[in-house]
């Protein structure tokens, strides 16, 4: 039974950081090229970035790029959120991203996806 698990979120302040992790069981987590996807109230899922099986190649979405960094290592993945704001208020997953566009991978329907975390920014 594969499981992604998604955690580290919480409510910040605007300006404030967050780290997620992503962690697996049932797959091995370094064989699949993977992503981090948000929905946010009332609007579709956005990803916002991508990251390949070696850590080496990332993506960002223009809404996060220069304030979040994904990031791999053998157990997890990661996303390190910076200068957050209002508008990343969001239940964030992690998925595994099998097909690439030429810049970044993102998921297939046969691709797993995981459990959410919350993430609230407010003052």
């Amino acid at each position: 039974d594969v499981q992604l698990q998604a955690s580290g979120g919480g409510l910040v302040q605007p300006g404030d950081s967050l780290r997620l992790s992503c962690v697996a069981s049932g797959i091995t987590l370094g064989a699949f090229n993977m992503c981090w996807v948000r929905q946010a109230p009332g609007k579709g899922p956005e990803q916002i970035s991508s990251i390949n099986r070696s850590g080496e190649h990332t993506w960002y979405s223009d809404s996060v790029k220069g304030r979040f960094t994904t990031s791999r290592d053998d157990a997890a993945m990661y996303l390190q959120m910076g200068n957050l704001k209002p508008e990343d208020t969001a239940v964030y997953y992690c998925s595994t991203a099998s097909i690439f566009n030429g810049d970044y991978y993102f998921p297939s329907r046969g691709d797993y996806r995981g459990q959410e975390t919350q993430v609230t920014v407010s003052s």
